[in-house]
């Protein structure tokens, strides 16, 4: 199953983390107030226009002012604004904790690819890690059923149902880790070190593009996630390992 956009897709990818799922119901939230916000003002505007135009009434109307009225049309707005909030600090909240990570992930932008290095294994005296360069595949080597511009030639691959920790920098310019059905959409920049975490429900491949503008190849830097069973995810390490000891 291939998590990326669909030909006139106009709503959210089917979201993998709880955070994507928080985001999608703050969403239809706030779009309950939103849809009876335009209805209400749409209504009061056309029936200005009706009662007030002028050949209707030919002379100017003798407006009051209406202490009720504006306490009301004060108050209203507060009252809505406070109920959006509450959902929305509570998930922002829960967007900026980290608990316990079981694995780490480091992601390095470049002009114009993206490095990934498994903190967590060391395979060398030395202390460095396992890591690789992930770059988009052209098209004229796609197989069959491959998607254009967002298919690499390394897949990031990780565990399902496990607390991930996301660091994210930069080598040259500014770059955006971005993949919708995880909801994450982070900065890479250079000389600091950004960090988010994950927690991917359910297995499948997901695909995501850089999502700041980092020069003449901008487009042309997808992601692409893997997300497999622990078991599957420790056989995978544990053969990239032996390679990389070979």
């Amino acid at each position: 199953y291939q998590d990326a956009p669909r030909p006139w897709q106009m709503n959210f990818q089917d979201p993998a983390t709880p955070i994507m799922e928080g985001i999608i119901n703050f969403h239809n939230h706030i779009m309950f107030f939103m849809i009876g916000i335009v209805i209400f003002v749409s209504w009061l505007i056309l029936r200005c226009i009706f009662f007030f135009e002028e050949k209707t009434n030919k002379a100017p109307e003798k407006w009051t002012h209406s202490t009720l009225l504006e306490i009301i049309w004060t108050l209203l707005p507060a009252i809505i604004l406070m109920i959006i909030a509450v959902p929305s600090f509570a998930l922002l909240f829960s967007m900026d904790e980290i608990i316990d990570p079981a694995v780490t992930l480091k992601i390095v932008g470049h002009q114009w690819f993206w490095s990934h290095e498994y903190s967590d294994y060391c395979i060398l005296e030395g202390g460095d890690s396992l890591n690789f360069d992930s770059y988009m595949i052209p098209e004229e080597d796609l197989l069959g059923g491959s998607l254009r511009l967002l298919e690499v030639d390394n897949r990031i691959v990780l565990p399902i149902n496990t607390h991930i920790r996301i660091l994210v920098t930069a080598t040259d310019v500014l770059h955006s880790w971005a993949i919708p059905s995880f909801g994450v959409k982070i900065d890479a920049c250079p000389g600091r070190l950004n960090q988010t975490s994950l927690f991917i429900k359910r297995e499948g491949v997901f695909y995501g593009q850089c999502s700041e503008i980092c020069g003449v190849n901008h487009g042309f830097m997808p992601i692409v996630v893997e997300a497999v069973k622990l078991e599957n995810y420790v056989s995978w390490i544990a053969n990239k390992l032996d390679g990389l000891k070979i």
